[in-house]
């Protein structure tokens, strides 16, 4: 993999202000790559020309995936560790996130920025989160922006960051420190509902609409991600008595208003209506603001029991009154990404089973990318999945018409190779690099192709140097491919980024070609500019 250097942070990060540097990549799965390519090279069909022993391949195509994972930071799941850490190692911990994703050639961080109405960044509407900082409303010291690094991080190593936000919930069970003044507890308590053991924004309050709604705009105006995130939290799952019965939520206030004002619709088709109109209005507003950012929506894997045939048993629809399917036929998202966290084995809720009705419902041919419980993989229990079923997960998503991706939950099974993971998948399914799926309905064109020189620098290694081409702007990203005799090695960064130094296999030095594309926000990717001969 090549080493980078990358443009002066916007924000001077805590953490010694050392330029990234790509790793490089595990000597088995450079081998495995290498083999990969060589024996596509040589496969019948292969492109062959007239240079020594007859194979001038055209470089391969990388394939369109996408490779997501979850990053939680609701009670510390993925990242920070835990709460109250020092600013640096945060930083260093969220970094060597980025690293391990990198090397597995993941290419999307879905990073939970709003865990309970509370920021993972500096807001203006909500306190810090607990999460951070060990306390509620206390910023970090030394003050940093969690959400601003990690952008420009991910960006960097050639990923998307996608923003996760929970709309509704407010104040998750398990919290400790006191409830800062800023919190919507304290600034709006009309909105919130005691609900089990915790708190929640009632859903059909308007005002509540308006809050989140204000919370995600913020982010989607004030920093370059790349997506927005919604999960399966939308009214809260039921909770039960001590009687084993379940409790309705407490929204008699909001619910009597609507009907003294002439509501007609029954309560559970009124609660559902106040999520549609949320849902709907989010995707509208957002690409209002800024186009190319994508909306996501991650909901409980199965529409409705029923659906697909034999499928069961819980029932979003009329429980958390979330109507995704409806959602996914109007297009309110520009991808879905249905928690499928069942085996492929099993009976009622068979992985490719559900797989193949949310692909038969995509009227508006969004992208399709499902979630994966990869945290299951070796966790103890005795429903514990081993990393060849993630494997074959993420291979019957590739053989399914109209799916093109998948997103893991969670970062710290990668972090910790559960069962060997992340091994698994660094030498299999992920052994080569990809770029996230084309979204033609996104606005935008393709990028001129650049201008390539190649560099001496000292240490012998060549280094790529690449400017835009055609009076245009940075691209999101640069597809640089280097050819050592028939050997192609590709590798995807950042737009920003101006020189790529080259690690030739062990045998070669200096590429005889390199090839630099760029890719723009919606996926296209341009013309390439071809430089060979000796760097100068």
């Amino acid at each position: 993999m090549p080493l980078v250097r990358v443009l002066a942070p916007a924000a001077a990060p805590v953490l010694p202000t050392r330029p990234w540097r790509a790793q490089a990549a595990p000597r088995a799965v450079v081998l495995a790559l290498a083999a990969s390519l060589a024996l596509a090279a040589c496969a019948p069909g292969g492109r062959r020309g007239g240079a020594p022993g007859g194979i001038v391949p055209e470089p391969p195509a990388l394939a369109r995936e996408f490779r997501g994972v979850w990053v939680a930071t609701v009670a510390n799941i993925d990242w920070p560790s835990r709460p109250g850490l020092a600013t640096a190692e945060q930083q260093r911990e969220l970094v060597a996130l980025l690293d391990r994703a990198r090397t597995l050639n993941l290419n999307a961080i879905v990073l939970q920025v709003r865990p309970a109405t509370d920021a993972l960044y500096p807001s203006s509407l909500e306190p810090w989160s607990e999460y951070l900082t060990g306390e509620m409303g206390r910023a970090p010291s030394p003050a940093w922006d969690p959400l601003a690094f990690a952008v420009r991080e991910a960006h960097a190593r050639g990923m998307e960051l996608h923003a996760w936000f929970n709309p509704y919930r407010a104040r998750q069970v398990g919290a400790r420190s006191p409830v800062a003044a800023t919190h919507v507890s304290r600034t709006k308590p009309h909105l919130v509902r005691e609900y089990g053991r915790m708190q929640w924004m009632d859903p059909a309050e308007p005002e509540t609409q308006a809050h989140s709604l204000a919370v995600i705009l913020d982010v989607v105006r004030r920093y370059d991600v790349d997506g927005v995130h919604l999960d399966d939290y939308f009214y809260p799952y039921k909770v039960t008595d001590s009687a084993g019965r379940k409790v309705d939520f407490p929204d008699s206030a909001s619910w009597a208003r609507y009907v003294a004002g002439g509501g007609r619709l029954a309560r559970d088709a009124w609660r559902r209506e106040s999520v549609d109109g949320f849902v709907r209005r989010m995707y509208e507003e957002v690409k209002a603001a800024k186009p190319w950012v994508k909306v996501g929506i991650s909901p409980f894997g199965i529409a409705r029991p029923g659906q697909p045939a034999g499928a069961c048993c819980f029932d979003q629809y009329a429980e958390l009154y979330a109507d995704a399917g409806a959602w996914w036929r109007a297009g309110w998202a520009d991808y879905f990404t249905p928690q499928l966290y069942w085996a492929i084995a099993a009976p009622q809720q068979s992985y490719p089973m559900l797989l193949r009705w949310w692909a038969k419902e995509n009227a508006q041919q969004r992208h399709l990318w499902p979630g994966n419980y990869t945290s299951r993989v070796a966790d103890g229990s005795a429903r514990a999945y081993t990393a060849a079923e993630i494997d074959s997960q993420i291979r019957l998503t590739r053989a399914q018409a109209g799916a093109t991706g998948n997103v893991h939950f969670s970062m710290k099974a990668f972090l910790r190779n559960q069962g060997g993971i992340a091994d698994s998948l660094a030498v299999g399914a992920y052994a080569e690099p990809a770029l996230v799926p084309e979204s033609p309905w996104i606005p935008g064109r393709a990028p001129a192709a650049p201008r390539v020189r190649l560099l001496a620098p000292a240490g012998g290694r060549a280094v790529v140097a690449v400017e835009p081409g055609g009076g245009e702007g940075r691209p999101f990203l640069w597809v640089v491919r280097a050819r050592y005799g028939a050997l192609w090695r590709s590798e995807v960064v950042g737009g920003a980024l101006d020189e790529v130094a080259l690690t030739p296999p062990a045998t070669r030095g200096a590429p005889d070609e390199v090839r630099v594309s760029g890719v723009d926000r919606g996926g296209r990717e341009g013309a390439a500019a071809r430089v060979t001969g000796r760097a100068r």
